[in-house]
């Protein structure tokens, strides 16, 4: 699985920290940082939070490059 996050359209609004706090992190009050590549085992954690995320800004791909949840 593949995350890629348009960090122009994040807000910080900080819903994918909550829902998937290993793969996602807040630096300081809104830098949003992430795991690009994270396990298979967290691919239910990451679709709830790209799925929570106010902007749609969380688009999840498989690992042969096919899109998967564009969260929108």
């Amino acid at each position: 699985m593949r995350i890629v996050v348009d960090l122009n359209r994040c807000q910080g609004y900080a819903q994918c920290v909550y829902l998937a706090h290993e793969v996602f992190r807040l630096n300081g009050q809104e830098a949003l940082t992430y795991e690009p590549n994270p396990d298979d085992e967290r691919r239910l954690q990451v679709e709830r939070a790209a799925a929570a995320c106010p902007v749609q800004a969380i688009v999840i791909a498989r690992v042969d490059g096919a899109e998967g949840s564009a969260t929108s």
